[in-house]
């Protein structure tokens, strides 16, 4: 399943490779999340074999997939980026990991750059991991250091968290775990997710046998003020909803003073924008990680 808004190039771009990469018996879906460009017209035209699927309004990913999935009759579910090419034999692995083993929960391909494919994509890189404060890293990428891939992380094994931009999930837990959290609206949705599974005694996996190429920045660029916003308030709200009452000890005591100066960093690079969606974020104890806090959403899917 493929979640679009206003992706009518991406679509032209990426969603060929799905079309001859996935095997019998695997469906296409593209979700449209009330796209006002010509999406859903370039799908009839030009892939009258994928399924469409018009939600009528931008509900962001985590309020658009689980519309889309709740519309679905699905063993196993993929949720791909629209920004996602995929070779030949990326789907098997991932099929594989969930048969082989009814306590994984979710698994994800390995993620490398579309750009340059000798090295990791940011969104995954080859499996996340969250430290104590909750900030995620994965394999191959720390912070916004990304390390080429020599095979250096190709071992299948428990992660943290499977990247939200190919994400092999079972359909019954993610419905019955009530899928994203659609407070979140974008970004940290997957994360949350993954940790809620792992709370319900299931395992997240990482499958290096299956690769996919990711664009990456396709709705919203790494320094967009909106996605910092998010990323920062959703982080704390799922530390807030999941962690154990130590950490949140930690992160009480911690994370402000670091936050802050996340903020004073935006502020001498000269984006003063950026340092005011970290504190409205609830960075420096801003309190923005309350569930349901209102913000202006991204026109993104």
């Amino acid at each position: 399943m493929i979640l679009n808004w206003n992706g009518a190039e991406h679509l032209r771009r990426f969603l060929p490779s799905v079309v001859v990469s996935v095997p019998e018996g695997v469906g296409i879906v593209v979700a449209d999340n009330g796209s006002d460009d010509d999406s859903l017209e370039v799908l009839a035209r030009e892939f009258p074999e994928v399924e469409r699927l018009a939600l009528g309004r931008n509900y962001g990913f985590a309020g658009g997939y689980n519309r889309a999935v709740a519309a679905l009759d699905a063993d196993y579910l993929i949720l791909l980026n629209s920004d996602v090419e995929t070779p030949a034999g990326w789907v098997e692995p991932l099929v594989a990991a969930l048969e082989e083993d009814p306590i994984v929960g979710a698994v994800a391909p390995k993620l490398l750059s579309w750009r340059d494919r000798s090295s990791f994509e940011y969104a995954g890189a080859s499996g996340g991991f969250m430290d104590i404060l909750g900030y995620p890293f994965c394999r191959g990428r720390i912070l916004n250091s990304l390390e080429r891939d020599e095979g250096q992380y190709d071992d299948a094994r428990d992660v943290f968290w499977a990247s939200g931009a190919a994400f092999c999930c079972r359909a019954e837990l993610f419905r019955r775990l009530g899928g994203f959290d659609e407070d979140f609206f974008a970004h940290m949705e997957e994360i949350d997710l993954c940790w809620r599974m792992q709370l319900a005694g299931y395992r997240i996996r990482v499958e290096p046998r299956s690769r996919v190429y990711h664009l990456g920045g396709g709705t919203l660029t790494a320094g967009a003020p909106a996605k910092v916003f998010y990323n920062h308030r959703n982080n704390l709200a799922m530390l807030y909803k999941c962690s154990s009452p130590l950490q949140r000890l930690l992160v009480a005591c911690l994370r402000p003073p670091l936050d802050l100066l996340a903020a004073a960093s935006y502020l001498l690079q000269g984006r003063a924008d950026c340092a005011r969606a970290v504190l409205r974020g609830g960075g420096g104890g801003g309190g923005g990680a309350r569930r349901g806090t209102p913000a202006p959403p991204p026109r993104g899917g």
